[in-house]
């Protein structure tokens, strides 16, 4: 299956120019959810989407790339997040299913990348989309900007979708995969977000800082 990794936005909330280059532990975001797609073993190709407003952001994926063959950019137009998330897709020339993902999303692992995947093969819907429950969150002091009620409870969608690429622009019926991994699916978006991935980063860091022969940071 094939990746798009949205990598077009800002980080003002962050206090930072280029969300995908905010620094976590001395990396870029973008090169947590890179080295976690690279380690997947249902990942195939790994399209990077950006935008006009990160022209930083280019520069470092041209870098990246240089020791990475299955790994592109595809420079949207930056008119929004679903019309440049389809935009990639069809620039990509995707064909069955595919993954997209956020640049923000550092702790993910490649475990859990798999996993998800595997998951959508069971299931009979076009889509699978992965939320948290909400109490993961406030466990963790954090309000979350988006919040859906299911089944009697409250989850947060995380970011990582599961799509039918030939229906790109088309709504497409999902299953809702309802994760308990408490703060694995965490958006950076805040200082505060930002804090929180880096004090769990330290308790794991062997775990889930990939290691990688490549001089990239």
């Amino acid at each position: 299956m094939d990746a798009v990794v949205m990598a077009g936005g800002m980080g003002r909330r962050l206090g930072k120019d280029e969300k995908p280059l905010t620094l976590l532990l001395g990396k870029p975001l973008i090169s947590y959810a890179l080295h976690t797609l690279l380690g997947s073993r249902n990942i195939d190709r790994i399209f990077v989407a950006t935008s006009p407003k990160v022209k930083k952001t280019n520069e470092w994926l041209t870098d990246f790339k240089k020791e990475h063959d299955n790994v592109e950019i595809i420079p949207t137009p930056g008119e929004g997040f679903v019309h440049d998330m389809a935009f990639a897709v069809e620039k990509a020339a995707i064909t069955g299913n595919v993954l997209i993902t956020m640049a923000d999303l550092p702790l993910v692992t490649s475990d859990l990348i798999d996993r998800i995947i595997e998951k959508y093969h069971e299931m009979n819907t076009p889509a699978l989309s992965v939320h948290m429950k909400l109490q993961a969150f406030t466990m963790l002091g954090l309000r979350p900007d988006t919040v859906f009620h299911k089944n009697g409870s409250f989850i947060v969608p995380c970011g990582i979708n599961i799509l039918d690429a030939g229906r790109i622009r088309e709504e497409q019926e999902d299953y809702n995969l309802i994760l308990d991994n408490e703060e694995l699916a965490l958006n950076v978006n805040t200082q505060k977000e930002l804090e929180v991935c880096e004090r769990y980063l330290k308790k794991n860091i062997r775990a889930l800082i990939p290691q990688s022969p490549s001089s990239h940071s």
